[in-house]
């Protein structure tokens, strides 16, 4: 069974259970129909021609219904309305753009950096809404259409492959193997981590199983480099069973001791990729190490393969190109032509070097004959 370090599923139903039917501080109105949504969401019904098909997760609707909950009681609030369907394009622009300029700040104050998650929210909302309605007979018009989903790139901690060597140089056993395994692999943490079983590595080791029901898009067979003789030697001393998770751990306290293992073997200083060393998680070295592969692999589909990708874009994202150098040289400047004409040229002397060659030793074979009618001459001479 997959484990949820997140116990999403567990939140969802809690939440469920508590508002037994009613959404508090809403109207009932928006209530309704926000738990209808939810609902439908949960079951994969009514989804938009443009979004996957499918029950969405248990951490999606997680975030559906908090980001929901919240879009609802603002607008409640600043427009005076009882049911978010008769919202306006205009207000929706005003509250969304006053989000993102910081003039709706947070409760405890400070701008909000995550605005297109709320919108992308909105919008699949929305969407839905349109859906229901058409199947009824009526027509809504998408005031949601030309929302703005752009989102800032969120900063990460970047991590060269001494500094990996230098944090695993000083850090503990566990930890060691927890860091060695995410930076070669390069699996999702802690969703997929803390699910991989010994069960799930082959080859002696050299290889590891992404299952399919613990990947976010689809399963996967990874080649470890250079981990995999480490991770069997942890295994075996650790006494993990065959059908035993191999990192049983809680991924707050991980990265906890990660912090504090950064700060101290890197020290406070700001990263490559726009964050301090201490603030590094398991979750950076996912980006580290598409920084570390990504000009070892020789195609684009493998390197995507390996990190569980559908979209090249992703690769960009998650390396934004640190640590590559410029490897072209001279003969990548040759078109192909070029190279074609060179070769022949090549070919054209070794085969004119040749011909030589043999010309030359015919001549000498000559030479020797002469050389011996010569000696016999003088020999005829002498005898005279």
């Amino acid at each position: 069974m997959k484990v949820d370090p997140q116990k999403n599923k567990q939140r969802y139903f809690n939440w469920i259970e508590k508002i037994k039917g009613r959404i508090p501080d809403i109207s009932k109105a928006s209530s309704d129909i926000i738990l209808k949504y939810i609902l439908d969401m949960e079951r994969g019904l009514n989804i938009s021609k443009s979004s996957i098909k499918g029950a969405r997760s248990y951490a999606r609707l997680n975030n559906i219904r908090q980001r929901m909950v919240f879009i609802v009681k603002e607008f409640e609030e600043r427009f005076n309305i009882k049911d978010i369907r008769v919202i306006s394009e205009e207000q929706i622009f005003v509250f969304f753009n006053d989000m993102r300029n910081g003039k709706i700040q947070k409760k405890q104050g400070g701008i909000y950096k995550s605005v297109a998650d709320y919108v992308k929210v909105f919008k699949s909302f929305w969407h839905w809404h349109i859906k229901v309605e058409k199947k009824k007979g009526s027509k809504i018009i998408d005031i949601a259409e030309d929302l703005d989903t752009s989102r800032e790139k969120p900063k990460w901690v970047y991590l060269t492959e001494e500094q990996i060597k230098q944090l695993c140089d000083n850090a503990k056993y566990n930890y060691r193997m927890i860091i060695m395994f995410l930076y070669d692999s390069g699996v999702r943490s802690p969703s997929e981590l803390i699910n991989i079983k010994t069960s799930d590595f082959h080859k002696d080791f050299k290889e590891v199983e992404v299952r399919d029901e613990i990947s976010k898009t689809f399963g996967r067979r990874i080649k470890l480099m250079f981990c995999s003789s480490m991770i069997k030697e942890y295994i075996k001393i650790m006494g993990i069973g065959p059908d035993d998770r191999v990192f049983d751990i809680k991924p707050t306290s991980v990265n906890k001791y990660l912090q504090r293992l950064a700060k101290k073997v890197l020290g406070d200083k700001m990263s490559l990729a726009g964050k301090k060393y201490s603030e590094l998680t398991m979750y950076h070295f996912r980006h580290c190490s598409c920084c570390y592969w990504l000009p070892r692999y020789k195609s684009e589909s493998s390197l995507k393969y390996r990190f569980g990708w559908k979209e090249s874009d992703k690769i960009h994202y998650y390396s934004e190109f640190l640590g590559m150098v410029d490897t072209i040289s001279e003969e990548d400047m040759l078109v192909d032509v070029t190279k074609t004409e060179i070769e022949q040229r090549l070919l054209k002397s070794e085969n004119e070097k040749e011909v030589l060659l043999e010309r030359v030793g015919m001549l000498e074979g000559q030479m020797k004959e002469i050389l011996e009618f010569v000696k016999k001459g003088e020999l005829v001479v002498s005898l005279n």
